[in-house]
Parts: structure tokens; sequence; C-alpha cells
């Protein structure tokens, strides 16, 4: 690059930069407006109720990158200033609810799943609206509400006090990816087991490329939500406690399946620090986890298999990465449309696979790519994906978001996280 291309290279970036700030300063204060709302309905139907709006002292989001890029998530929610029309703020993310929509039981039985989302505090009036991914991929607007940031029914109360430590990190919210470590099955006794098992699986996360690349961008925290009981709820062997956040395995009765429905509870936790990502670690030794979309991850704290799970789930949270496994159990029946792209970065149905990883292909690649010891170390098109045998392909024949067995993500995979990390510290 010569001395003059450099230059333009580093004044767009300053203008983008600039523009960005620019843009928040302008209609956004550095605090934190929360949307509480109940997502409800069976497998062909979802109706939205409003629970509350609430105020709360921390923003942990970028002030630069403020409209969603990637086009991630089962919903997504934009943020409209009614003055100009314009948008100022919109991301994706994923809910239990759109799994739950999948199961058997959706299809005889009505259920509500509490829902939680957050955005910079808007200085003018703004309008919230809700979309929802169509079976054909289409975004529909499923509800709207118009927000006067000035409006007295907004709640102000102090988050519910919970004790917390910043176990690693010392950059500006903004600028970096801030993840909020919630105890969860940990009694007042056992909190010095948590700050401790949150540092070693912060650990776990920040060992994976390309996360070691930036380990020096995270922040770090470790909220001492307090337990009557110690561990967590097993539901298929009789064994119940009273938790912080209330998780259980067996969620929609897969017995590996470690989550909870109380998003109320995460994010009244999470409002004492500047966050991105929830990130719920559980007092349990028995293999299991949970990952959506901008929603919140899980595991368990002390299987012996926690560094795979702790990455492999936050793979799903933090970049909305697909399963890449066909084999297993799952609760899901029809979960992808075969006629159209999945939006995960790292599954495909060669619909438009111009728009996936096909760049990365190296040109003697067959696709698809029979799954053969000749092409075992190689990026491909592998067919099997995404709870499904057929119709579905994967970039490598295994990888972190296939198996425990690997130890790191595929490149496509790794690119994929990368481009959301850059996304959170404003690059």
């Amino acid at each position: 690059m010569t001395t003059k291309s450099l230059l333009v290279f580093v004044l767009i970036a300053i203008s983008s930069v600039c523009y960005g700030q620019s843009n928040f300063d302008k209609y956004f204060e550095s605090k934190t407006l929360r949307i509480d709302y109940m997502m409800g309905g069976d497998a062909n139907s979802q109706t939205i109720f409003l629970k509350e709006l609430k105020e709360e002292p921390n923003w942990g989001g970028s002030k630069i990158n403020l409209i969603d890029q990637f086009g991630y998530g089962t919903f997504r929610f934009k943020l409209f200033d009614v003055e100009s029309g314009e948008l100022i703020y919109s991301k994706g993310f994923n809910s239990l609810f759109q799994e739950w929509q999948s199961t058997t039981e959706a299809k005889e039985l009505k259920r509500a799943f509490y829902q939680v989302n957050v955005m910079p505090y808007p200085k003018k009036t703004v309008r919230f609206v809700l979309e929802s991914r169509n079976w054909d991929d289409s975004m529909e607007k499923i509800w709207e509400y118009t927000i006067d940031p000035t409006n007295y029914f907004i709640g102000k109360e102090k988050p519910r006090s919970v004790s917390f430590t910043k176990i690693m990190g010392d950059g500006d919210p903004a600028e970096s990816v801030d993840i909020a470590f919630i105890a969860e099955g940990y009694t007042a006794d056992e909190m010095e087991k948590f700050r401790a098992d949150a540092k070693r699986v912060a650990g776990y996360l920040l060992d994976v490329p390309p996360f070691n690349r930036y380990a020096d961008r995270f922040n770090i925290y470790a909220l001492e939500a307090v337990s009557e009981d110690s561990g967590t709820d097993i539901p298929g062997e009789n064994i119940y406690k009273n938790t912080a956040v209330n998780t259980t395995f067996y969620t929609f009765d897969v017995d590996r399946y470690l989550t909870t429905f109380d998003i109320k509870s995460l994010h009244d936790i999470s409002a004492n620090v500047p966050y991105d990502q929830i990130f719920v670690l559980i007092n349990t030794d028995k293999y299991g986890g949970g990952g959506f979309y901008n929603y919140y991850s899980s595991c368990s704290a002390d299987n012996a298999l926690s560094y795979e799970v702790s990455s492999h789930e936050f793979g799903h949270g933090f970049a909305g990465l697909g399963d890449e496994y066909y084999s297993s159990e799952v609760a899901y029946e029809d979960f992808y449309n075969l006629e159209i792209e999945p939006w995960e970065p790292n599954i495909t149905t060669l619909v438009d696979f111009d728009r996936k990883w096909k760049s990365m292909l190296d040109d003697a690649i067959p696709i698809p790519t029979p799954r053969t010891p000749e092409f075992v170390d190689s990026l491909g098109v592998f067919e099997g994906g995404g709870y499904m045998a057929k119709g579905i392909y994967s970039p490598m024949q295994d990888c972190k978001m296939k198996s425990n067995k690997m130890k790191h993500f595929c490149p496509v995979c790794e690119k994929a996280v990368e481009k959301v990390i850059l996304f959170h510290i404003g690059k």
C-alpha cells in the first residue's frame, strides 16, 4: 500500500468512527433502555405482551456500530427516531420460544416465554419494532411500540444488588466485549469457588482462536448471585434446587440441555455491570449447557468437557454459529427450510452458497465434498449439519460446533467469530 493509499484508508476509518460516535451522541445517552415482554403462542402463532420498561445505569455496547450488519437471528428489533424516521439501532437475536415452536408440544399447546431486549437509552421519542423470521426467510413485523424516554412509567429503580468482581480486563466497555458471568447454584459459602470457576471458564473461552488474539479486548465480570441450594434441577432424576436463576437440565426433555427460562432474573442481575453477553455458569459436574444468539450462553462449571462445551455454547450465543452435528438427540422437528439459505454463517443448503464460505475453498475441492479420509482435514462442503443428515452442509468433517473432539473452531467458524468481535470493539 502506498503512503497516499494508507493515508486515505486512515482518514476513512477515522471518519467512520467519528460518524458512529456522532450518531450515538445525537440520539442516545450512555445508559440502557430495557424493554421486557412476553412472547407467547404455539407452533403456528406468536403474540407479544408488554411487561415493563426500565432505565438501567450502564451501557456496555459499541457507540460506533449501532446497526446490525450480520442479519443473524430468528428475531430482530429495530429502533427508529420518530422525528426523522431514521433507523438508529438494530439487533438480531434468538430465544427459547423460537426453539420451543419447533417441538411436538408446540403443536398441541400454547406457552409464553419472558423476553428482554436492551438498547442505548434514547434522548428523544423512538419507535421500537420487533420482527420475526418467516419460514421463507423474510422478516415480518410482529409488534411495535412507541417509547417516550421521558415517560415516568419507565422504571428507574436501582438494579437488584449483587456483588461482583471484575476478574479480567480494563478496557472501555464501548470498545470491548463485556461478559457478565452469573453464578448459578452457588450458595453464599461457595462464592470463592464461583470466582475461581468463572476465571477458569473465561480462560477456556479466551484460549480458543480467534478469542485468544483479542483477549485484551474482553472485560469479564463475575456476578455473585446467591442460591439457596447448591447445584441445579435435574427433573429426570427427581432433583430440584432453589437457585438464583432457576436453571434446569432436561429442557424440552433433552437430558443434556441445561438452560433457564428466567430471562428476567438474568437481566436484573447483569444490570449491575456494563454487558454485551450473559454467561450463566452452573455449579454442577453433570454434562450440559445451552447457547442462544444475543440471548445468553450457559454451561456446567465442573464437567470434564467444560473447556469444549463453554466455547461451543458461546459460539452460539456470541457469534450466531449453528450446530454442525446431525445424529444427536434433539427436540426439534423440521428446524430448517431446505429451500432457503440458513442465516447461520457456518451451515448451508447450497441455495445461495456464494454468500457463505465458497470464496475460502480451494479450487480443487468438490462441492459437495465427500466425507472420506482424503478430505478429513480439508475445508469443504460436507453433507450433514443443523440436526439434519441430508440437505444441509458444513465446512469440515469435524469442528467445535460439531463435536467435543475438536478443541478449536474450523476456519469458517473462526472467521465468523472474528467478524463479531470486531463489530463489538468498534472496528
